[in-house]
C-alpha cells in the first residue's frame, strides 16, 4: 500500500525522477524521461504494479519498518533513511547521479552498528504497472526486458526469483557496504555499462556542492530557500532546459476524487514563474536554457501558444486513462497525457512575456529572436485579449471573461511598451500604450464590485478568485489602492480555510461545480503563499511572516510540499513534489527579506524574522 504523499522523498538527476517512501520503498519511478510510462507504478495501484524495497528484514506477513531518521546529504539530493533495530543501526543512501549516459538508480546499504538482516525486494513492472518483463541472469547481472525497454540490476548481493520479484536476503554489519544499481537501457543496445556506484556518490555530492554555492540569497529562510531551489533544479530536463510541474500524475487533489491530472510538462506558467525565482537568486545559467527552450518550443508560431508542451517541446499530450491502475487511496481515473494543453489561456503571455522581461533585466545577453517572439505576442493579444478563455485554473466548464486572464493580458502589453521605450525593440509604442491603458480599463470597469470593494473571478460574476491576489504583484495596482486592500481582505473573508490556508475558489461540491467539475479540493498552497506576499506588500508584514511560518510548517520533514493541504485530512494533496508551490516559497522568502531591509532602514528593526507594522517613531524621537 502506498504511503501518505507526504511520506515519500524526491531523487531525481534532472531527467527523470524516483519517490521514496519512508519505509525503503520506491513507489514511482519513469524510465528514461519523466514523461515516460512507469517501471514502479506502485504509487497510483498496488505492489503488483512494481516497486523496489530495501529494509530491514520483516517477520512474514508484517509490515516494513519505517526509517527512524532520514534526510538529505546536507544541500543536496542525496538521501539517507535510517533503521534502528535490535541487532543494530543500518542506513540506506539513495540517489541518481546525473546523468552523461544510461540513466541509473543507486541504493547503498551500510552498516552503522551491530549487524542487521537487509532484505532488497525488487518487482519490475513496464508501461505503468501492466507489463511484466523477462528477467534472466545475464553473468552477474539481471536483466529486465519488455518489448523496447530493458533495466538491468548490479549487486554484490546474492539474487533470487520468486513470485515474478526478485530478492536479496544479506547481512550487513557495521562498517560494511553493499551497493545495488539499476540502470535502464534501450533493450536492442545489450548491456549498459557497469556502474560505479561509489565513485558516483562522490560526483552527485560534488555536483550538489557547486550547484548550490551560486545560490546568492542569504536571508533568514536559506535552508527553505535552498530546499526548495534543489526541488526546482531536479524538476528541470536537463538536456532542454523544459521544466515540469511535478514528477508525478494523477496524485489527487481531493483523497477519492476525479481531481486526477498528469503534471509530467512543461507549462509555459510554471516554467516561467521557476524561472524567475531562480534568477533572482542567482541562477542564469537556468534561465538561459529555458528561454531557449520557450523559442524551440513556440518557434514562430504564437499564434499557436499552448499553456504546456512536453519536455522536449511536444505538442501532442493526448490525454488517457489507465483503467488497470486503481489509482492513489481509490482515486481515479489515472490519467496519462493532458487534455488542457489545446485550452486558451490568455494570462500565459503575460507570465511568458514577464519571464523575457525579468531575464532581460537580469543581464542576460540580448535574443533577437526572443524580442520577435514578444512583439509578435502582443499583436496576437492585441486582437484577441477581449475573448473569453479557460483561465489560469484551466476549468473544464465554460470560456469566461476571468479577471486575472486580462490583467496577464495588461503585463504583457505593459512590459512590451518597456521594452521599446528601452530602445531594445521597435514597435508601435503609441498604439501599445493605449492598449496598455484600455485593459486596464475595461478590468477596473467590468471586474470590480463596488458594492463589496473588490475584484471577481470574471467579469458579472460574484464569486472570488485567489489568483486576484496577483494584480498587487505584477504591478497593476499601487498598495495603498483602496481596491487592491478590499479585494485582499474579501479572499481573506470568503477563500481562508479554519487554519488561514487559502482556496483558489469555491469548488461548489458533490456537483459540478464552477470549473465543471464535481468534488472539493484543499486550500492550494501557491494561494496562501501568494497572500503572504501581498499581507507583506500593504506592510501587513507580522501577519505575513505568521502566515508564511504556517506554510514552511507543512512541508515534510524533507521540506517537500505538494500542490494543496488538505484542511480536514491534514495531509498533503496533489501531485508532488510541486513547482507552483515551491516557486511561490522562494518568492515569499525573498520579499520578506526586501520587506524587513526597507522597515530596517526605515526604524532601525533588528531582528529579521520579527517584523512590525507598528508605526516607526517619528524623526527626531
Amino acid at each position: 500500500m502506498a504511503g501518505r504523499i507526504e511520506d515519500y522523498a524526491l531523487i531525481g538527476d534532472m531527467q527523470t525522477a524516483a519517490l521514496v517512501c519512508r519505509d525503503g520503498s520506491i513507489d514511482w519511478l519513469c524510465l528514461p524521461r519523466f514523461d515516460s510510462p512507469a517501471v514502479f507504478a506502485g504509487l497510483l495501484g498496488d505492489e503488483e504494479n512494481g516497486f523496489w524495497r530495501i529494509g530491514p528484514a520483516c517477520a512474514d506477513g508484517a509490515n516494513p519498518p519505517t526509517a527512524d531518521r532520514r534526510s538529505y546529504a546536507d544541500d543536496s539530493l542525496i538521501l539517507r533513511s535510517e533503521w534502528d533495530t535490535l541487532q543494530g543501526t543500518v542506513r540506506v543512501t539513495d540517489f541518481m547521479p546525473p546523468r552523461d549516459g544510461a540513466p541509473q538508480l543507486v541504493r547503498i546499504v551500510e552498516g552503522l552498528t551491530g549487524q542487521v538482516q537487509m532484505c532488497s525486494a525488487l518487482r519490475m513492472r513496464f508501461s505503468y504497472g501492466r507489463v511484466v518483463p523477462w528477467v534472466h541472469k545475464v553473468g552477474d547481472r539481471t536483466a529486465a526486458v519488455a518489448g523496447p525497454d530493458s533495466v538491468w540490476l548490479d549487486t554484490a548481493a546474492s539474487t533470487r526469483g520468486e513470485d515474478r520479484t526478485t530478492y536479496a536476503d544479506f547481512t550487513v554489519r557495521a562498517g560494511e557496504r553493499i551497493a545495488f544499481t539499476i540502470s535502464w537501457q534501450p533493450s536492442h543496445r545489450g548491456e549498459p555499462p557497469l556502474p560505479e556506484p561509489y565513485s558516483a556518490l562522490e560526483t552527485t555530492a560534488e555536483f550538489w556542492r557547486e550547484w548550490v554555492e551560486q545560490c546568492t540569497y542569504r536571508g533568514p529562510y536559506r535552508d527553505a530557500v535552498i530546499r526548495s531551489l534543489i526541488t526546482l533544479k531536479a524538476l528541470t530536463y536537463g538536456p532542454t532546459g523544459g521544466i515540469v510541474a511535478a514528477p508525478t500524475t494523477s496524485l489527487p487533489e481531493e483523497i477519492g476524487g476525479v481531481r486526477n491530472w498528469d503534471y509530467r510538462y512543461t507549462w509555459l506558467r510554471d516554467a516561467a514563474i521557476t524561472l524567475s525565482s531562480l534568477l533572482r537568486t542567482g541562477y542564469r545559467q537556468e534561465a538561459h536554457a529555458w528561454r531557449e527552450w520557450l523559442l524551440r518550443a513556440v518557434a514562430g508560431d504564437p499564434e499557436n501558444l499552448q499553456i504546456m508542451y512536453g519536455i522536449a517541446g511536444e505538442r501532442e499530450l493526448v490525454e488517457a486513462e489507465l483503467d488497470w491502475l486503481g489509482g492513489y487511496e481509490g482515486s481515479s481515473p489515472v490519467r496519462v497525457g493532458n487534455g488542457a494543453a489545446g485550452q486558451l489561456q490568455l494570462d500565459v503571455y503575460g507570465e511568458t512575456v514577464e519571464a523575457l522581461h525579468l531575464a532581460d533585466r537580469a543581464g542576460l545577453a540580448p535574443n533577437d529572436h526572443a524580442a520577435a517572439l514578444q512583439l509578435k505576442m502582443i499583436a496576437y493579444l492585441q486582437e484577441h485579449w477581449t475573448e473569453p478563455d479557460e483561465g489560469i485554473w484551466e476549468v473544464r466548464g465554460p470560456r469566461r471573461h476571468f479577471v486575472h486572464s486580462k490583467v496577464m493580458a495588461w503585463v504583457a502589453v505593459d512590459r512590451t511598451v518597456k521594452l521599446i521605450e528601452s530602445g531594445r525593440a521597435v514597435g508601435p509604442l503609441q498604439q501599445w500604450r493605449e492598449l496598455r491603458d484600455a485593459i486596464h480599463r475595461d478590468v477596473c470597469a467590468k471586474g470590480f464590485d463596488r458594492e463589496r470593494n473588490t475584484f471577481t473571478q470574471s467579469y458579472g460574476s460574484s464569486e472570488l478568485d485567489a489568483s486576484l491576489l496577483l494584480i498587487l504583484q505584477v504591478g497593476f495596482l499601487p498598495p495603498d489602492d483602496k481596491r487592491v486592500i478590499g479585494t485582499i481582505e474579501a479572499i481573506q473573508r470568503e477563500l481562508s480555510t479554519e487554519d488561514g490556508f487559502i482556496l483558489r475558489y469555491r469548488t461548489g461540491g458533490p456537483g459540478a461545480g464552477l470549473d465543471g467539475l464535481p468534488g472539493d479540493e484543499g486550500a492550494f498552497l501557491a494561494c496562501s503563499f501568494w497572500m503572504a506576499d501581498d499581507l507583506a506588500m500593504i506592510g501587513r508584514l507580522d501577519e505575513a511572516r505568521v502566515l508564511f511560518e504556517k506554510l514552511l510548517a507543512l512541508r515534510n520533514d524533507l521540506g517537500l510540499l505538494a500542490e494543496e493541504w488538505d484542511p480536514r485530512l491534514k495531509r498533503q494533496v496533489g501531485n508532488f513534489p510541486q513547482a507552483f508551490s515551491h516557486v511561490p516559497l522562494i518568492d515569499t522568502a525573498l520579499r520578506l527579506q526586501r520587506a524587513f531591509d526597507l522597515a530596517e532602514a526605515a526604524c532601525g528593526i533588528p531582528d529579521p524574522v520579527s517584523f512590525s507594522h507598528r508605526r516607526c517613531p517619528p524623526r527626531g524621537q
